[in-house]
């Protein structure tokens, strides 16, 4: 298992050796530090904890910059942790680049997705619109029932509503590597990727490849 945190730069396309076109999401990945490792014995799991991109000192806590210090590391702004089943060949303040990857291999994306505000059933959960016919004035975008009226006598929890929409940890599964551009520290893979442009992405390997 292997992982890296990167910022997703945008969409393009790129063209084989065939000539088709591969629609990509390019992510600028690393380069990253690992600032922890975590152990069975003393943690109860095994883990890597990796920064990436250096920032002002007065832009972190005391307690974050006295954990970097203790590792001899910069002050770093994105810290995150990646579960692995062993941790043996990393070593605190070892760097870690999008080199670890190879064109071809099968990664899973993890990213927070765009914010929707507060969205209808339609939009949120993919429901059909009413009948406009037979007196539907303005219940065309609307729910409908939620529930029955004498038994049980009341919503039952988990009822598909409207509501807050975005916002949350979607994981992307099984996107193929197109591109690594070790130079410019550049990953492009096929698909879309969650999230916005510039948005934090940690990149692993896929878990079911």
């Amino acid at each position: 298992m292997k992982g890296i945190l990167g910022k997703k730069v945008g969409m393009t396309q790129i063209f084989d050796d065939k000539g088709e076109v591969i629609p990509v999401t390019v992510i600028e990945a690393g380069p990253c530090f690992v600032t922890q490792k975590k152990t069975l014995e003393r943690d109860g799991y095994t883990a890597i904890q990796v920064g990436m991109q250096e920032a002002k000192p007065k832009h972190l806590t005391k307690g974050q910059l006295g954990h970097l210090e203790k590792a001899k590391l910069p002050p770093l702004r994105h810290l995150r942790e990646i579960r692995l089943s062993s941790v043996d060949e990393y070593e605190v303040g070892q760097r870690l680049t999008v080199a670890m990857f190879e064109s071809g291999e099968q990664v899973d994306i993890v990213g927070t997705s765009k914010g929707r505000g507060f969205a209808g059933t339609i939009k949120r959960h993919g429901f059909k619109r009413q009948p406009k016919t037979h007196g539907q004035s303005d219940r065309e975008r609307a729910p409908g029932s939620i529930g029955a009226m004498m038994s049980p006598s009341r919503v039952f929890k988990g009822t598909r509503m409207a509501g807050h929409m975005g916002v949350a940890r979607v994981t992307a599964q099984n996107l193929r590597v197109v591109l690594v551009d070790e130079e410019r520290n550049l990953l492009a893979v096929n698909g879309s990727v969650p999230g916005a442009n510039g948005g934090l992405v940690l990149i692993k390997q896929s878990r079911k490849s």
